[in-house]
């Protein structure tokens, strides 16, 4: 086990959490300000990556088709929050729950139906086709590009949330919606704000993810379950809850997955570790997660503005 390998296996649970990130950004202050449960919001990730391949396939550019996804995803996340979730405000969360998982169903079908159910790939910007030195060691620089985008947004997120009006009213939203509404605050122009800029950084956690992973009917479901654990384990409606907690999860999960295996099989007798090693790997996070709300069920970094 080689440091080089520790370092490649931490870069790469990096990436990830930084995907996470992304995805949970979003999510997690539409549970926090909004307190709905949208189990949809995998779909707008894979919505995300089926149309920045397709614009990808008939443009020829990345960069274009990244950023008429996102977009497109925008648009999508806009339409969806005023023609039929917004009306969904309020309710028991049994009903958001099994509306949301009904969409989940219609975005699946759809994307079969327009695209077919045999994966679709996308190609690696040739501009970031090779690799780049970090330290000795040698890492694909897409992946590495996701990295400085995620925390490029990561930063104009924060920004944004603690240092302009509209980010003031996202945080008044959260911590008394009422209050703020008697304040002349449209809370509805800021529910359907929060929601399609969420609809817009999971479109391009999809876009990201485009090339390095297969692009298929279902795709947002596995993911939306990381991303569940990351907003429990980081503290629902904190941007910085889920960036630090996305993060953790990324390279706990890699990490996991990567050595425990074969950490395993030098312990343990071999049989019994081929089959324990990996079932032990997939429910590291989960342990991780059980770990952090017996300690702090608020999670790791709860909004301060709760």
């Amino acid at each position: 086990m080689s440091m080089s390998l520790i370092a490649a296996q931490l870069l790469n649970g990096l990436q990830l959490g930084i995907l996470l990130f992304l995805m949970s950004a979003g999510l997690t202050l539409v549970m926090g300000i909004m307190n709905f449960a949208n189990l949809a919001h995998g779909s707008l990730y894979m919505i995300g990556a089926y149309i920045a391949a397709a614009l990808h396939a008939m443009t020829g550019s990345f960069v274009v088709s990244a950023i008429l996804a996102v977009a497109g995803t925008l648009v999508v996340g806009y339409l969806l929050e005023r023609l039929l979730l917004s009306r969904l405000y309020g309710v028991e969360d049994l009903y958001q729950v099994l509306a949301t998982f009904g969409l989940i169903l219609v975005f699946n079908q759809t994307v079969k139906i327009i695209w077919g159910q045999a994966p679709v790939f996308m190609s690696t910007p040739e501009f970031l086709s090779g690799t780049v030195t970090l330290f000795g060691l040698s890492y694909p620089s897409y992946r590495f590009a996701i990295i400085v985008a995620g925390l490029l947004v990561g930063l104009g997120l924060y920004l944004a949330i603690n240092r302009t009006r509209v980010g003031m009213w996202i945080r008044a939203g959260a911590s008394d919606r009422e209050m703020i509404a008697a304040l002349g605050v449209n809370i509805r122009l800021v529910n359907t704000l929060v929601f399609a800029i969420g609809a817009a950084l999971a479109g391009f956690a999809g876009v990201m993810a485009g090339p390095i992973l297969s692009i298929q009917p279902g795709m947002g479901e596995p993911i939306l379950v990381l991303v569940l654990v990351v907003i429990v384990t980081g503290g629902i409606g904190s941007i910085r809850g889920a960036f630090y907690g996305a993060l953790v999860v990324g390279i706990v999960d890699t990490i996991g997955r990567a050595f425990l295996p074969a950490i395993m099989r030098a312990l343990l007798d071999p049989e019994i570790a081929r089959g324990a090693g990996p079932a032990v790997a997939s429910i590291l996070i989960y342990v991780f997660m059980a770990t952090v709300l017996a300690l702090k069920p608020n999670g790791l970094f709860p909004a301060k503005y709760r």
